[in-house]
Parts: structure tokens; C-alpha cells; sequence
């Protein structure tokens, strides 16, 4: 979509959320809640975007600065209302030509295609403004459309409303898509309320003033116009998101024993046939395969899991897991470990940047850490590759077929050939030949034992 430019308002404290963190910054599924609106407006391609920021500006700064979004930044320094955040935009927009879709940065559930129709609305209706407003069930807290013969008369805020303009059920988004003349109408403002401030609301009736079109677009979802102000909402709105994610995965044949007893992120794929079991948490950026089994309490983010594979009760972090492994129980998959097929990761075990080939098993209470393991390797229990000298990472490379004893000690960098044996117990500090076996340990002794 070509000539239009954003300005997303995101400046408040967010007093109901009790919190010292600026109210766009609160998370939800993992991404705060400016992201979410700077996520739906993106996809458009406008021509700008403009965050107005105010309280702890720097945070939202910072945050935004290191997400790869192309924006500009404004500060409101003190908030004096809607149309005075607005205006510290105009230093970048004042000779702009194109509309200009102003969208508060805490109604994360709007949808790009909503956006879309509302600056399409307004342009093809040639209108000053277009509002975009929803019917509700409950208005209370939202201004409400006024309408005079049909058309928008005026927007009335909760606490400027009279007794008959608060039974409307209609209610004004917060998100309008101007032309031009947005800058004029601002000028105009006065605070002429019971909060003395200036309201980007008092626009529409300055510019149906000076004889400007004015338009109303009704969407018939009002949840995704829905702003969050309070921790009570943002949590009402995680479940929404969840039961919307669950229903959907059900209906694409993802089995989910107990729905009220898992956590599954709005982005996760998850293919037909996978059962998860109660107590499962999968957080953003997870895909999951045909046929695996999730089980018990286990944690599983930014990871990527494979057709026939089972985890249970385990901690799975940026991790990519191959067809038919068995990961679990309490195993801690840390980023940078890739499992081919057919892995096995038993009880209590770690690994952390690490490739181990198919068919390979790292049995119970075992650490491996910066290694490259190959097919067919056996890791016995306890075996530990020692990869850190207090300043450095060091490697492990254990080729195919290597017999690891339990409880050895493999102390990086080091190589152990293809077909190696490694007796239990020892302590490796050199490279081993391939076919060879090592034996690095003190030899036992018997000796008398002295009574007391």
C-alpha cells in the first residue's frame, strides 16, 4: 500500500498497570505491546513510521532500536493528551502529502487487513478522517461515536458523556486515518474537558467545521481493537490469544489432553497428530513435526522439533531436533544443540552448542558442550566434556562409532578417532586414534586395612 504514514502513540506511564516499565513495553506471547501494532503496520509498507515516546523513553528506544524496525522517534515529554502526543510529530509530517493512520501502541490484536480498509476508506471516500469504531457489549471506558442521521457527529469521551451518550455501544477505536489536513485541525484544539487536555477526539468536529468529510468504518471485531491499560487485561488478553491458538491446532488435528493445563504461543506450527500432554509450556518461535509426544512440565522455546520425536518433562532452548529422538526425562537443552535422527538424550542430562549425529545416545547425568559427535556414539552416564579453561571455549570432536565409558573426563580441545574406546573413569587430555582404546585412570590397589 503506497502514500501513508503512521504515527503510533506510545508515550503513557500506563498508571493501571502499577508498574515502573513504560505501558508499551508490557509483554504479550513474549513481545511488547508497541512491537505487536509496529508488526501489523509493517506489512503495509509505509512510507514512515513515527513512535511518539514520553515516560522511560530510552527503554522503548533501545528496544526498538535492536528489532531490526525501520521508525523515528518523537518525545512528548509531558503528557498533556492524545493531540499534543500527535503533534510532536509534525516536525517529521509537515510536508507530508500522504494519509496518516495515528494507532495507539497498546492494541496489539489489530489486523492488518483492518488497517488497510480503513486508509483504502479513506482515500477512496476523499475524507478528512476516517475512525475506525467497533460495537460493544460493554462501552464503559471508551468514547463513544455520536452520530446525527447516520453520520459521525462527534466523539464523546467516558468522562465528558452525558447519560444518553453513555448507552451508545458503539465506540471509537483511538485509530483514525487522516489526509493533509490533520496538522490544521491540531492547531484548533482547546482542552476543553474535565482532564484539561487536548484530545485527538476534538479533531473530527474542528474538521467537520471546516466543512471536511468525515467517515466512520465499522469493524465487526471489537476484540482486536481492544487496548490493554491494566495487568488484569493483559492477562485476559494471553488467554485469548491461547484458546484462539489451542482451537485452531485442534481443528488441524493436534491432539491437547487438557486445554486448561498448557501454554502454547500464538506463533507456534505445530503439525496434525502430535499429542501434547498437561503441563506442556511452548513459547515463541517453536515448530513442532507429525506424530511427537509432549509430555509433563516441560519448557520448549525457539526451537525447532522433528516428526516422531518425544520430550518429557524437559527444558528445550533454541534447539533443532531431528526425526524419532528421545529427549527426557529433565534434560536441558540449551542453544546451539542440533540432535539428528534418532538421538537419545536420557535423565539429567545437558548439552549446549552441540551437534551429535544419528543414533547417537548421551545418557543419563552426562554434560556435553561445545561438541561435534558423530553417528553411533554411545556417551555413558556421567561423562562430561570439559570445554571451559576459565577464560576460553574449547571443542570436543568424538567421530562415529566411539564407545564413551561412564564417568569419564574429556577434557578440550581434544579428538577422538572413529571406533575409540574410552574406558569409564578417565580423564582424556589427549587426542585419541582412531580403534584405540584409552585408558586414563590410577591403577587399584589392594591393601591390608588396618583395625582400630
Amino acid at each position: 500500500m503506497k502514500n501513508f504514514s503512521v504515527i503510533i502513540l506510545a508515550a503513557g506511564l500506563g498508571t493501571r498497570m502499577k508498574s515502573s516499565l513504560p505501558k508499551a513495553m508490557h509483554t504479550l506471547s513474549g513481545k511488547p505491546l508497541v512491537k505487536w501494532v509496529i508488526d501489523s503496520v509493517s506489512s503495509l509498507r509505509p512510507d514512515n513510521i513515527v513512535v511518539v515516546v514520553g515516560y522511560r523513553h530510552e527503554i522503548v528506544e533501545e528496544y526498538l532500536s535492536k528489532s531490526n524496525v525501520n521508525v523515528k522517534f518523537v518525545c512528548q515529554e509531558k503528557q498533556f493528551g492524545t493531540a499534543h502526543a500527535v503533534m510532536q510529530a509534525k516536525e517529521i509530517l509537515k510536508n507530508y502529502n500522504g494519509n496518516i493512520v495515528v494507532i495507539s501502541g497498546d492494541v496489539p490484536l489489530i489486523k492488518t487487513t483492518t488497517i488497510s480498509n480503513l486508509i483504502k476508506n479513506n482515500q477512496k471516500s476523499a475524507s478528512a478522517v476516517t475512525v475506525l469504531s467497533a460495537g460493544v457489549k460493554d462501552p464503559y471506558g471508551y468514547g463513544r461515536i455520536v452520530r446525527k442521521d447516520g453520520f459521525l457527529e462527534k466523539i464523546v469521551e467516558e468522562k465528558d458523556a452525558n447519560l444518553n451518550e453513555k448507552q451508545i455501544k458503539e465506540i471509537n477505536s483511538g485509530i483514525y486515518c487522516f489526509d493533509k489536513n490533520l496538522w490544521k485541525a491540531l492547531l484548533k484544539v482547546e482542552p476543553n474537558n474535565s482532564k484539561k487536555e487536548y484530545y485527538i477526539t476534538d479533531t473530527i468536529a474542528i474538521l467537520k467545521k471546516l466543512n471536511h468529510k468525515i467517515s466512520v468504518l465499522l469493524t465487526k471485531d471489537g476484540v482486536e481493537i481492544k487496548g490493554i491499560n491494566s495487568k488484569l487485561e493483559l492477562s485476559q488478553t494471553e488467554t485469548l490469544l491461547k484458546n484462539q491458538k489451542i482451537e485452531n491446532l485442534l481443528n488441524s488435528g493436534v491432539s491437547i489432553i487438557d486445554v486448561n493445563n498448557v501454554y502454547i504461543s500464538y506463533d507456534a506450527t505445530i503439525k496434525s497428530d502430535t499429542v501434547i500432554y498437561p503441563g506442556v509450556f511452548i513459547d515463541v518461535g517453536v515448530t513442532i513435526g507429525r506424530n511427537c509426544v509432549l509430555k509433563g512440565s516441560s519448557y520448549i522455546v525457539n526451537s525447532k522439533i522433528d516428526d516422531e520425536s518425544i520430550v518429557s518433562y524437559s527444558y528445550v532452548d533454541g534447539a533443532t531436533i531431528g526425526k524419532k529422538v528421545k529427549i527426557g526425562p529433565f534434560v536441558h537443552l540449551r542453544p546451539g544443540s542440533v540432535l539428528k535422527e534418532n538421538v537419545k538424550i536420557g535423565n539429567f542430562s545437558e548439552t549446549k552448542k552441540s551437534f551429535i549425529g544419528k543414533n547417537s545416545k548421551v545418557n543419563h547425568l552426562s554434560y556435553i558442550g561445545d561438541a561435534q559427535i558423530g553417528a553411533n556414539v554411545n556417551i555413558g552416564a556421567g561423562t562430561i566434556t570439559c570445554n571451559y579453561d576459565g577464560r576460553h571455549k574449547h571443542q570436543t570432536i568424538i567421530e562415529q562409532d566411539v564407545f564413551v565409558g561412564s564417568n569419564a573426563n574429556i577434557v578440550a580441545p581434544v579428538k577422538i578417532g572413529k571406533g575409540a574406546l574410552i574406558a569409564a573413569g578417565s580423564t582424556i587430555t589427549h587426542d585419541v586414534p582412531k580403534g584405540k582404546l584409552a585408558i586414563a585412570r590410577a591403577r587399584q590397589e589392594l591393601k591390608r586395612r588396618i583395625k582400630k
